[in-house]
């Protein structure tokens, strides 16, 4: 429940159209509801601007179908991360309609309520088919990667910021080994409103992409490297000194809080 379908149960008591006990129906699903093994926050979209989002880990596949049962007529899209491939096939069993990106271990369930549960638009579709993956329009965000190797991650991102109706523009394998691979999509960079840098190694590449533009850069280190790579600590420390002023680093492989934090970004720059 978000801010549209509390406006609109208001709308459709004052116009006769909701009973009192529809009413209590809907809003008793506040805060939460209790399903023994989880608690399902249907109030988080209200405080945040976006749904709560199932994390696979740690969770049976029935843990995360019942979750889905409680959570899918309540938001227009759901969001599970780090899905393994069985938890994947056991609920597209339950959820035909569900959309598995396997490299990023997502899944995206469609919903039944229309605009509830996630961020700034509604995500019944990709917004970038439309026009085109290679279209630059507004509310924008680029996600520029390092290697092949990062694409986990970047997959990751991509459904994330998918599903809170934004529209990423995917650039890979532009890694500092080869800049120039980097320089030939400057103008595809710079115009966009929040960039996301993804990249292992020593992740040097955040500091390059925000020596180069005025945007907000996100740099996630990708456990990607060799031994002294320390499972992506070397990204991590190397994006944490980076020399270009105002680059903000999440932790090790976390593409799904990246693309949160560039959805709260672009709101509190009206790019909703």
């Amino acid at each position: 429940m978000n801010d549209k379908t509390i406006k609109d149960l208001v709308r459709g008591i004052r116009r006769g159209k909701v009973t009192e006990q529809e009413a209590m129906k809907a809003l008793r699903r506040l805060p939460f509801a209790d399903l023994g093994h989880t608690k399902v926050d249907h109030h988080r979209a209200l405080r945040q601007g976006m749904g709560e989002v199932i994390f696979a880990p740690g969770k049976t596949a029935a843990d995360i179908i019942s979750i889905l049962r409680e959570m899918v007529p309540a938001q227009a899209e759901v969001l599970v991360t780090r899905v393994s491939a069985d938890q994947a096939r056991a609920v597209k069993k339950a959820f035909p309609r569900a959309r598995h990106n396997p490299r990023g271990r997502t899944l995206r369930v469609p919903g039944k309520a229309k605009g509830a549960g996630e961020g700034t638009r509604a995500p019944s579709r990709d917004p970038c088919r439309k026009r085109g993956a290679g279209a630059l329009t507004r509310a924008v965000v680029a996600v520029v990667s390092g290697g092949t190797a990062d694409s986990p991650v970047v997959e990751e991102v991509r459904e994330t910021l998918l599903w809170l109706g934004l529209k990423p523009e995917v650039i890979t394998d532009v890694g500092v080994a080869g800049i120039h691979r980097l320089l030939a999509h400057h103008d595809r960079i710079e115009r966009a409103r929040v960039i996301i840098v993804v990249a292992g190694m020593e992740g040097a590449l955040a500091s390059v992409v925000g020596g180069l533009v005025d945007k907000p850069v996100i740099a996630v280190p990708v456990s990607v490297g060799y031994g002294a790579g320390a499972g992506g600590v070397a990204a991590l420390l190397g994006m944490l000194n980076s020399c270009a002023s105002g680059v903000t680093v999440t932790n090790i492989d976390n593409g799904f809080g990246a693309a949160c934090a560039a959805a709260r970004i672009m709101k509190a720059a009206g790019e909703d």
